[in-house]
């Protein structure tokens, strides 16, 4: 709850614990067993902010956190509200957006192929090394053939052609081996049986849409997250490509007296276990650069060890409920837990821990300087908004009055790779057979000519023949007329000569 524009986390025993505004983009976690109160406390921040006008993503993985939209039910909290001394407290219900990738329980959130990129789709499909080599060949041919890649049949058709292709592009973009294309054509179809139809398309989500505020209050878009977390490498992949979108989509404004929006990345192990080192290092940068764009996150975890040391120590704002500790892994991880906070000597960190109540955690936050401040124990202030899940009809009518409905119920099929390479191949195919019918032309004619050739010489040569004949024959009378000639000449010559 808000108070004196801060936000009041919860009280120990002599102090009151409030996160400040303008220190929630330096990230925060939320760890603890299950049921210590983590979703309570998710509540209260996200409350909190929505009060001071500033907008939160929510995951809703057990469906318990569409009781926003419901005023909380003071008899079941007016105990704890009095036993921590909170006068002005008054329960209300919130605005929210729903969302559902399986468009179920929210409007359709869709992402492009290509705003997904090929990084994340390997990671959604876990391809080996070689295999996103060849899903980045993929991207690259699109783009240079400019075919926009929205919907996963367009994806599938691209790899298809540059599988049939592999032969002409691999000189040009590497080498294309038939069995990676095989083998991302397959994780594709499984893709598409686990509902990559559906959220892969357009229209794809505007990001603008998650910044609305009505009357003073911030609006929660809450992604139900019921049915897709059950293929957890689905759904981390997914929201690390919804926080990703914030980070690319928001200009830099630095540091600010609030945030511009908090995302809470719950059930935040799924997001690293498993995490290839190309796609952890792009989440460290996006952690430590998307404070600058005015952008929280909040990771809520059952312990801090399942969260990267990289990424943990980005997380300046940390709430911790209790954790079990009965075996050597877990003993070890309450007290990595405890040596994260800033000691205090009232109390052993470790030993709270392990026998904190639910509702009650140990918190530290960052102070106005941007120091963390020594570790306290705290019971958690009550949530204004009703505990627990509300009626589906009351969701549902929620869902239709809201000033985006009929924005993405409607999927929108625009021209695209799947289209156009059909258009391609039939191109492809009428060239080639123009190309055979033109050498079968060639062979036609140099047929032909060859054939025509061979007459004109057999006509020459009949010819030289013809004349040769002619010409001997004629000279043969020539030389005969000439040989009579003489003779007679020889004779007259004779004759006058005996006569003399």
């Amino acid at each position: 709850m808000i108070k004196d524009n801060l936000i009041l986390i919860g009280k120990s025993e002599s102090k009151e614990v409030f996160l400040l505004p303008n220190q929630m983009n330096r990230h925060g976690l939320i760890a603890g067993a299950s049921g210590t109160g983590k979703t309570v406390t998710l509540k209260v921040i996200a409350e909190s902010l929505s009060d001071l006008g500033v907008p939160t993503f929510l995951a809703d993985i057990k469906g318990d956190i569409n009781g926003m939209i419901q005023e909380g039910d003071y008899s079941k909290i007016e105990e704890r509200v009095s036993s921590m001394n909170i006068d002005d407290f008054s329960v209300k219900k919130y605005p929210v957006h729903f969302f559902d990738v399986y468009q179920e329980n929210g409007h359709p959130v869709r992402a492009t192929v290509e705003s997904m990129g090929p990084l994340l789709i390997s990671r959604m499909l876990d391809l080996s090394e070689a295999q996103q080599g060849v899903l980045n060949i993929v991207f690259k041919v699109a783009k240079d053939m400019n075919l926009a890649l929205y919907d996963l049949k367009d994806l599938q058709a691209m790899v298809s052609y540059v599988g049939e292709k592999s032969s002409e592009l691999t000189i040009k973009y590497g080498n294309v081996t038939k069995q990676s294309v095989g083998a991302i054509l397959r994780q594709l179809l499984v893709l598409e049986q686990e509902g990559g139809d559906i959220f892969f398309g357009q229209p794809s989500l505007n990001i603008d849409d998650w910044f609305y505020t009505i009357g003073q209050q911030g609006v929660m878009n809450i992604l139900d997250c019921r049915k897709l977390v059950n293929k957890p490498t689905l759904y981390s992949t997914f929201m690390l490509w919804l926080l990703n979108v914030l980070y690319e989509s928001l200009p830099e404004v630095g540091d600010l007296s609030k945030p511009k929006m908090v995302f809470f990345f719950d059930e935040a192990h799924l997001l690293f276990n498993n995490c290839p080192r190309n796609l952890m290092e792009k989440i460290i940068q996006t952690v430590k650069l998307i404070r600058s764009k005015g952008v929280g996150i909040f990771f809520i975890s059952q312990s801090p060890t399942d969260i990267p040391n990289e990424v943990l120590a980005q997380l300046s704002n940390r709430i911790q409920h209790a954790l079990r500790a009965y075996t050597p892994s877990e003993i070890k991880a309450v007290k990595l837990a405890a040596e994260s906070f800033r000691e205090n000597p009232l109390f052993n960190t470790a030993d709270v821990i392990t026998n904190m109540k639910t509702g009650t955690a140990l918190v530290s936050v960052l102070d106005d300087e941007g120091a963390p401040s020594m570790v306290e124990q705290v019971k958690i202030v009550p949530p204004r908004s009703y505990m627990g899940a509300v009626d589906t009809y009351l969701q549902k009518k929620t869902i239709e009055n809201d000033v985006l409905f009929g924005k993405y119920e409607k999927s929108i099929d625009n021209l695209s790779a799947f289209e156009e390479i059909e258009d391609i191949i039939e191109k492809e195919a009428f060239y080639k057979e123009e190309q055979i019918k033109q050498k079968e032309q060639q062979k036609l004619e140099a047929a032909k000519a060859k054939q025509e050739a061979k007459e004109a010489e057999r006509r020459e040569k009949n010819n030289k023949t013809l004349f040769d004949r002619v010409a001997r024959k004629t000279i043969n009378r020539i030389e005969n007329e000439a040989s009579k000639q003489i003779m007679k000449t020889a004779s007259s010559f004779l004759k006058s000569f005996l006569k003399k």
